[in-house]
């Protein structure tokens, strides 16, 4: 098994099938292909398989067929902690662990310098709320002593994977359980921290799609169509559908 250290040109899934239960396929036949530094916009209907993808490219599952490749490298060859030492996760529900916000923080990197832990904070939008604490970032989390909304978690949460500079980042936009201005905010720091990375996000808002790089539409577990905005407009298939529909995809 290898080691990686970065993405240099790309990561493909390459006609990717995979199943929970053999009866019921989920992904068939699914081939995306990014470059370095490219942001695609996973769009489609649930249960289409969205989140699936996500799964693969951490390897909580392997592929059933097809591979996933990260310079042209099988995933299952690289091992496993140097993988994931590649990607960061930011998912709709955030988790925080029992400790201070710091320990929070640098949770991925535990050697990061106070310097690194400011920095992450500050691009994701929440280093002014943590100086507004009493014990700013030595603030204690515990269950019991839950003072933060869900969009402050979610905020802690980009942090938490800005700092450990990911190569490629899995996320997953929706924010539809904060409040605007909690929203703007996130969507602010997301913007920070997929700007210049090689990126899978599961779109929810139409800025991000219109934004990215490619976008794959997923039906069913199929890939259905994929370009960018323009080109799929001008084919006038499910996805100019959707967006005439305003995106009523979730």
């Amino acid at each position: 098994l290898q080691t990686i250290d970065g993405i240099k040109k790309g990561v493909k899934l390459d006609h990717v099938d995979f199943a929970y239960d053999p009866e019921k396929p989920v992904l068939k036949d699914v081939s995306i292909d990014v470059s370095k530094g490219k942001m695609v916009a996973l769009v489609g209907p649930t249960g289409s398989g969205k989140t699936t993808v996500m799964n693969l490219l951490n390897r909580f599952y392997n592929v059933d067929g097809g591979a996933i490749l990260f310079d042209d490298i099988d995933i299952r060859d690289i091992k496993l902690d140097s993988l994931r030492k590649q990607v960061g996760i930011v998912l709709q529900d955030s988790v925080l662990f029992t400790g201070t916000i710091r320990d929070n923080i640098v949770f991925g990197k535990p050697e990061a310098t106070d310097e690194e832990v400011l920095n992450a904070a500050k691009q994701a939008n929440i280093h002014d709320f943590i100086m507004n604490l009493e014990n700013g970032y030595d603030t204690e989390i515990s269950d019991e002593n839950n003072i933060f909304s869900v969009g402050q978690k979610q905020l802690m949460s980009i942090a938490r994977t800005i700092i450990t500079n990911p190569s490629l980042l899995i996320l997953d936009e929706a924010t539809s359980n904060v409040d605007t201005v909690t929203e703007s905010r996130i969507q602010k720091a997301m913007d920070n921290v997929i700007s210049g990375r090689t990126s899978f996000v599961i779109a929810h808002r139409l800025k991000t799609i219109l934004d990215a790089d490619h976008i794959v539409v997923l039906h069913q577990g199929e890939v259905i169509e994929q370009g960018n905005h323009d080109e799929l407009m001008k084919a006038k298939g499910f996805y100019s559908e959707l967006y005439h529909n305003q995106f009523v995809i979730e």
